[in-house]
């Protein structure tokens, strides 16, 4: 799952069920992140952007289906683009996406109740809703195991290609950006979900996980300098 030197210096090379529990539980809280933001009502992730105004063109389906049903474009895409390097065990990758689905459906169901009228309550819910998404995402790299299908479509256009993984990236999301205005439009006369937040949550969510990475190596270091410690006063 890490993508490159910065990322593979965090994850948890532990046991199998360690990194699954914490794989699971930064799906959870990422879709709990989610759900504050779209409560929050400024604008969300192109993603969620896309999902979300598919709820309003046909309501009967949840977000967290249409999420899923993005997820497995995303996988036979990802079949389309590189078919050789295409394995079984991809599909497995549809495993993590169903319960991101459902926790997501779960997690917009709890927060169903947040209703705010002030815009700078709005902001701070949205910051906040970004600080768990990066988080959740955060704990899902260190646990380093199955790659949702949006990130194995991103990651085999970064092999075929040779492009820089982070302009691939840029694109994708301008990529649903665009299709979410596009439905919006021919389908509800206007823009959907798509303002200041989804700058903003471009912009937060990038720097919290830096945020992240550098607290954990601070901790790591730390942890290393009281086992020195500890070891020098046991020599002496």
């Amino acid at each position: 799952m890490a993508h490159n030197a910065a990322e593979a210096e965090i994850v948890d090379t532990g046991s199998l069920v360690r990194r699954w529990i914490l794989y699971v539980v930064g799906i959870y809280i990422l879709t709990f992140g989610v759900s504050l933001a779209i409560r929050a009502g400024i604008g969300i992730s192109p993603q969620s952007s896309l999902t979300r105004t598919m709820t309003l063109v046909y309501a009967p389906l949840s977000q967290g289906t249409y999420n899923f049903m993005l997820e497995l474009i995303m996988l036979f895409l990802t079949y389309l683009v590189l078919p050789k390097d295409f394995k079984l065990k991809n599909f497995a990758s549809l495993i993590p996406a169903f319960v991101l689905a459902a926790c997501l459906d779960l997690n917009l169901k709890i927060t169903e109740f947040i209703q705010l009228d002030a815009y700078h309550w709005k902001v701070v819910l949205l910051v906040v809703g970004d600080a768990a998404l990066a988080f959740g995402l955060f704990l899902m790299i260190r646990a380093n195991l199955v790659l949702m299908p949006i990130d194995m479509f991103v990651n085999t256009i970064f092999k075929r290609t040779g492009w820089k993984w982070g302009n691939i990236k840029t694109g994708f999301d301008c990529t649903l950006l665009v299709t979410s205005t596009l439905i919006g439009l021919a389908f509800l006369g206007e823009i959907k979900f798509i303002r200041e937040g989804t700058i903003l949550n471009a912009i937060l969510v990038g720097q919290y996980i830096k945020l992240y990475f550098f607290l954990f190596r601070k901790i790591q270091a730390r942890k290393a300098a009281r086992a020195l410690e500890g070891l020098e006063s046991a020599v002496k």
